[in-house]
């Protein structure tokens, strides 16, 4: 049986919370450095994301002193304050008090807190502040093994956007020999993603390869992707949030709206009614007698006739409501003689026939 199977079982558990194949698909909403290093900015987002409907907020943990040198260049500069990428990942930093408070306020609002941790340090720290899950980015696959390894018992999501498939395998080998739950994310790193790039065809193929519980990790800035990988019935989401599409930040143009997250979110919930409600045709015809015999047809003439008017086809015709003659009876009245005059806007009955 498919994990993705309605009738089964979720596909990906965190504690006691299911996800995905016979649960509603898990939505975890990227924060990622969308609040620029404020403290409240970051509480602000969380607020929002329990007003969407999503099930987790996502953050990404940089401590610079343990990931990074003052070596590392910029992928893109947008920083007009931070003079190098090492000064950058400085100011996203939060205490570990703050770290705490963060997670605190997440399962206050009823939502997993989700983080990548970009050093060994920070998987200590997450589990200290007792984060929920354990998020391997796509730049932290080569090395996800020593991750991994810190993270305990937390269930794994791995992303895959600079991976090939042999580097996606190994990955698997990694987490599945943890005997933890996990999941696999297609990714592709580009931002924002065309939607020719988004790689439905690799769902399907992780699915497959894998058999376990499968999603997208989607930075097209679009509804699209999302609503597409729900209704094929994968069973994770990751998207970026913005509050609005004027912020700074490396990902806005990668970002959903609130709008939008709420969007895809009550598409998930629909989605996944319909998908485990199952429609018997018979029984929902059953009961419905009165209603078809309105909205069917009986046999009628196409014109006033009179009595004793032997009925050829061209007389005949079928309109509404179907509550006289049958329509499938209607070729068998050609020859029949009319016993009284009948007209063109009134059923024909058995009585007016000889």
């Amino acid at each position: 049986m498919a994990v993705t199977d309605p009738s089964g079982e979720p596909a990906f558990a965190v504690g006691e919370r299911g996800y995905g194949g016979a649960s509603p698909a898990l939505i975890v909403a990227e924060i990622a450095q969308a609040h620029d290093g404020s403290l409240g900015l970051a509480h602000a987002y969380i607020d929002a994301v329990a007003e969407t409907g999503a099930d987790a907020v996502k953050f990404q943990m940089h401590l610079a002193g343990e990931e990074s040198t003052r070596d590392e260049p910029w992928r893109t500069k947008f920083s007009r304050q931070d003079d190098t990428r090492y000064d950058y990942w400085r100011r996203m930093e939060f205490s570990a008090e703050q770290w705490a408070g963060l997670c605190d306020h997440a399962h206050e609002r009823g939502l997993l807190f989700v983080c990548s941790p970009f050093s060994a340090a920070a998987v200590d720290l997450m589990a200290m502040i007792g984060a929920d899950v354990l998020k391997i980015a796509s730049g932290e696959t080569f090395s996800l093994e020593s991750l991994v390894a810190r993270g305990g018992a937390m269930p794994v999501i791995v992303s895959t956007g600079m991976s090939d498939w042999q580097a996606i395998d190994a990955a698997i080998d990694v987490v599945r020999a943890r005997n933890v739950p996990f999941c696999v994310l297609q990714c592709t790193t580009k931002y924002p993603t065309p939607l020719t790039d988004v790689g439905l065809n690799v769902l399907d193929a992780m699915r497959g390869r894998y058999g376990c519980a499968v999603g997208l990790s989607d930075h097209s800035g679009q509804v699209f992707p999302a609503l597409a990988a729900l209704a094929r019935g994968f069973d994770a989401l990751e998207l970026h949030i913005t509050l609005d599409r004027r912020m700074f930040g490396p990902d806005v143009s990668s970002s959903l709206t609130c709008e939008e997250f709420a969007h895809v979110c009550a598409a998930r919930d629909a989605f996944h009614t319909m998908t485990t409600s199952p429609v018997d045709k018979d029984e929902a015809a059953s009961g419905l007698d009165q209603v078809r015999a309105i909205f069917s047809k009986s046999v009628a003439t196409n014109d006033d006739l009179s009595a004793g008017v032997v009925l050829e086809r061209g007389h005949l015709t079928l309109k509404k409501p179907g509550m006289g003659i049958p329509a499938a009876e209607l070729d068998s009245l050609v020859g029949r003689r009319l016993r009284v005059a009948v007209t063109a806007d009134r059923l024909l009955k058995p009585s007016d026939l000889e």
